[in-house]
């Protein structure tokens, strides 16, 4: 009796719904020659069965069908856009960084390289299609994208529906040019890829600069430049009389219509480039103190725009800022801004990645890798955490496999398999780490001979330095650029100072009791 019960409790609660006839109907031929105990037993499990297959029909369904349509068009928009990365040239401002790694591979925050900002940010944004060109030392990058990226961008639900492609420079019969001249010339030199039929769905092209540290919504910049019907779009920022000379500037007028160019402009010239930045947003005090707007080196071009500019109305020019897009401009292209108010920095420079990386591990940063919408890629090295013996840490970014004893790190950046030995202290410096571990046998051998461990060795007062990776410091060094030195060049000694920095060389041999 209490089985029968059971049973038109269990289909009364379906209704007339198929599913909780069929589950009923079952439920009840289930029960004949079963025991009580039996019965109450298979009666719970079917209704919870039935309970959770009830719950999937009648959940609210994740998605409104207006947010599927505007996924839609995201993925429609994506698929027609592709980017271009540039890998920038030989990197001399960034020496002795790049003097066996191209610029976009140089590490930075501890455990990124810098080329991992544009492709988390194409990432992130939707852009699935991207190409990375490079020339100078592509090894380590092509290294780093491989193993990061190889699997393909994941796009829509589809697997390998992207990718993430190095380009180097190379010759071939035809050329009449050993390397890639400039900005623009990288891209016509690849300009066929665009043209492939693999790419024939490719209506717009972004090309993004790989030595750029800030987080930016690409898709957004080209849905700007969609509803424009622009030719070509510029992202910009407002900046001041601090930095205005360091890039091109532009006015703008009222519809944000780019209507003049001005390269690094100085002293009189500068002045001409002045514009009421309230017009973009800002507030008025803000605009008082950033009264300039500058090109970011991010550009959004139509594809046959962009191919029609680099092979037939300019085909001798190399750059894309100081020449194809002022040119633009004389043919009547339709150039428009795209303002980005957001956190940037230009890290083409010692003194700017120097300082950039130390303001990282600041308190109340203004960029963060992690954000949960829109984190910055790297590589899954599957390290340890660090090991912290009896240390005193403040505002410093310790990154993984580290090992440190015994010593005060205060304002610094720590890389990856860092090792520190005790008594020392590390004060505003970056130290990249290393690419390997030196098993215990190692180590002894080497000071067993009278060498240096990689690492740095005990009793060592470390400041204003950056010590590359693999880079080997005995015990009792002093490195502080002690003569205040602004430049000087001793690569035969393990170092250079650059602006004032010291740049302890990739895989140098620093000796115990060395001061610099």
């Amino acid at each position: 009796m209490r089985a029968s019960m059971m049973n038109s409790q269990v289909s009364q609660s379906c209704g007339k719904s198929p599913l909780g006839a069929r589950l009923g109907s079952a439920t009840g031929s289930s029960f004949r020659g079963c025991g009580v105990s039996s019965a109450n037993r298979l009666a719970r499990k079917s209704s919870r069965a039935l309970t959770n297959e009830v719950r999937a029909i009648v959940e609210k369904p994740l998605f409104s069908e207006t947010a599927r349509q505007e996924q839609n068009v995201e993925r429609f928009v994506g698929n027609s856009v592709a980017a271009i990365v540039l890998g920038g040239g030989a990197g001399t401002r960034l020496y002795p960084l790049t003097k066996s790694r191209a610029k976009p591979a140089v590490s930075i925050g501890g455990a990124y390289r810098l080329v991992d900002i544009p492709i988390s940010n194409c990432i992130n944004s939707g852009v699935n299609k991207i190409y990375v060109l490079t020339q100078f030392n592509s090894t380590s990058l092509n290294r780093h994208v491989g193993r990061t990226y190889n699997r393909g961008v994941t796009f829509s639900g589809k697997r390998n529906a992207g990718f993430v492609e190095v380009l180097a420079a190379s010759l071939s019969p035809s050329s009449e040019k050993e390397w890639f001249q400039g900005t623009a010339d990288a891209v016509r030199q690849y300009g066929w890829m665009l043209e492939d039929v693999r790419n024939r769905k490719i209506e717009h092209v972004l090309i993004l600069s790989g030595d750029h540290l800030y987080r930016m919504n690409y898709m957004a910049f080209v849905q700007e430049h969609l509803e424009n019907n622009a030719d070509i779009t510029i992202a910009t920022i407002p900046c001041g009389y601090d930095r205005a000379s360091d890039f091109g500037l532009m006015k703008v007028d009222e519809n944000s219509s780019v209507t003049e160019f001005a390269e690094k402009p100085k002293g009189e010239e500068l002045e001409k480039m002045r514009v009421d930045t309230t017009s973009l947003g800002l507030d008025k005090d803000r605009a008082k103190d950033m009264p300039f707007i500058a090109s970011m080196g991010v550009y959004c071009f139509k594809k046959d725009v962009l191919l029609n500019l680099l092979n037939k109305e300019f085909m001798n020019a190399n750059d894309f800022g100081s020449e194809i897009i002022p040119g633009a401009k004389t043919l009547g292209c339709s150039l428009k801004a795209h303002l980005f108010d957001g956190y940037w920095e230009d890290i083409g420079t010692v003194r700017s990645f120097f300082d950039s990386n130390l303001n990282l591990a600041k308190e109340g940063c203004e960029f963060e890798f992690y954000d949960p919408e829109a984190p910055i890629y790297t590589s899954p090295r599957g390290l340890e955490p660090s090991k912290l013996l009896d240390c005193k840490i403040s505002e410093s970014i310790i990154s993984h496999g580290c090992k440190l004893e015994k010593s005060t790190i205060q304002n610094a950046v720590v890389g990856l398999r860092s090792i520190v030995s005790g008594g020392c202290t590390i004060k505003d410096a970056m130290i990249m780490g290393a690419d390997k571990y030196e098993s215990q046998e190692e180590v002894d051998a080497r000071l067993a001979n009278g060498g240096v461990p990689i690492g740095i060795g005990e009793n060592c007062l470390i400041s204003n330095t950056i010590v590359d990776k693999n880079a080997r410091i005995g015990k009792n060094c002093t490195i502080v650029n002690k003569d205040g030195a602004e430049e000087k060049m001793c690569e035969e000694e393990g170092y250079i100072i650059r602006s004032g920095i010291v740049v302890i060389m990739r895989g140098a041999t620093i000796p115990d009791g060395t001061v610099i």
